[in-house]
C-alpha cells in the first residue's frame, strides 16, 4: 500500500473521498484482525500506510469544510 499524495486526494471529489475513506477502514481493520490472530502481516508497515492515508483523507475533509 503506497501513501496517497495529498494532491491526488484534493482532485477526488467528495464522495470518492468518503468511498476511499471506507474501503481504508475496512482494509485496516481486516489487516489487525489478522495481527490480532498472531499472524504475521504480510506486509509490516501496511497497517502504519493504511493509517496515515486514513489521516490524510480526514485533514482535507476538515480543511474543505471550513
Amino acid at each position: 500500500m503506497a501513501l496517497m499524495r495529498t494532491a491526488e486526494i484534493r482532485q477526488m471529489s467528495p464522495e470518492d473521498r468518503a468511498k476511499k475513506l471506507r474501503e481504508l477502514k475496512d482494509e485496516l481493520m481486516h489487516e489487525r484482525g489478522a495481527a490480532a490472530m498472531g499472524g504475521a502481516p504480510a506486509s509490516p508497515g501496511k497497517i502504519r500506510a493504511i493509517r496515515t492515508n486514513i489521516a490524510r483523507i480526514l485533514t482535507i475533509q476538515k480543511e474543505e469544510g471550513k
